[in-house]
């Protein structure tokens, strides 16, 4: 009887992660009660509760929790090189560890994935802006980067915190956010060295509700960063969404090194666009030298840093893993900042409804 029990305990949770993936499809074509019910209801509590016990540990728990399963596998494998367990059993716990993954992955924060979209979250009008319009905010974005410049010799990693913070919490109407939905507490990853050989500046572990940040960051590059990856605990699943944020949150703040920052990490997006167009030389001619410098400091810094095989796998694993949670474009999401930016510019109605800038 005990033994029988075993066998149907076995299976509680691979059915349970059925039962998840088929909420995932329903879900996915149900964005606005996805938005009201898990987004903007569940959601932020979990943060809230998750959150309040990860802030009390200083080092990464998600970061932990992949290496507790990185070894258990290993563990598993050395159990049936050396038949001290058998296969079958070994699949079962294989099994059982993959669909409590996915079920908390999904639970904690996934869900956010199957959400409206930015605009229709915080009723920016689409556009379809021709190549004058975009060469137009290219060009702004050139100057007000320019007048941004700063020095971030008196960097306070703490000062930069709260001054995201700040700017989160006057924005909160604006970008559709529960303020607080929990503690965001930057940690560093733990790899730091492995990460930047990929390329990666930071991340964010729905597990534990927790904000990761490469200690190999530029001063330059924190802000924007920083701002990023919150962007991410407060729900926002899509890359580029969180670039937006990222880049409104700095840049509408009363902080000049988080408005350079802002703009400055976004200028490599318009850049990346713009690129092959005619007028593009012209416009790049305005930068300031101090831009150029930092810009290139950037460049060179993460190339010295980069390995070009570990960037190359970490870069698939990204793209797949984005792929299968409905970010079709996958790794090039992040460049849909610039449609996100472009909407938001030539919406002049949204901006005088908040009072915001185009910056």
């Amino acid at each position: 009887m005990k033994k029988k029990d075993w066998k149907i305990k076995s299976w509680i949770l691979p059915a349970l992660a059925l039962v998840v993936f088929l909420l995932t499809r329903i879900l996915a074509g149900l964005s606005e009660i996805t938005e009201q019910v898990y987004s903007q209801g569940l959601y932020p509590h979990i943060a809230s509760a998750v959150s309040a016990f990860s802030k009390w540990v200083r080092f990464s728990l998600d970061d932990l929790f992949y290496l507790l399963l990185i070894l258990l596998f290993c563990s598993l494998i050395a159990l049936l090189f050396f038949r001290k367990i058998k296969f079958l059993k070994a699949g079962k716990i294989v099994l059982n560890v993959l669909a409590a993954v996915f079920v908390l992955f999904y639970f904690l924060w996934g869900f956010n994935y199957f959400r409206a979209g930015v605009n229709t979250r915080l009723g920016i009008q689409e556009q379809t802006p021709g190549t004058e319009e975009f060469l137009l905010v290219f060009e702004n974005l050139v100057e007000r980067t320019n007048a941004s410049c700063q020095s971030f010799e008196n960097f306070n990693a703490r000062e930069i915190d709260s001054l995201v913070e700040e700017s989160y919490k006057k924005l909160a109407p604006v970008l559709k956010l529960n303020y607080p939905s929990g503690t965001r507490r930057a940690k560093n990853i733990s790899l730091s060295n492995f990460f930047a050989k990929a390329g990666i500046s930071g991340y964010y572990g729905p597990f534990f509700n927790e904000v990761h940040l490469n200690s190999h960051l530029l001063p330059v590059e924190y802000p924007f960063v920083l701002a990023h990856e919150k962007a991410h605990q407060f729900g926002i699943t899509s890359e580029a969404e969180a670039n937006f944020y990222a880049w409104l949150v700095c840049t509408q703040s009363h902080s000049k090194q988080l408005q350079y920052s802002g703009n400055l990490a976004l200028l490599r997006y318009f850049v990346n666009q713009g690129f092959r167009l005619e007028a593009y030389s012209e416009i790049i001619k305005k930068l300031d030298d101090r831009v150029r410098e930092d810009y290139r400091k950037i460049r060179e810094h993460w190339m010295r840093l980069r390995n070009e095989k570990v960037d190359k796998v970490a870069t698939k694993v990204n793209d797949t893993y984005l792929k299968t949670n409905r970010v079709e474009k996958g790794i090039e999401d992040y460049q849909g900042v610039v449609k996100f930016v472009m909407d938001f510019s030539l919406d002049t109605a949204f901006q005088q409804k908040w009072h915001l800038p185009a910056n």
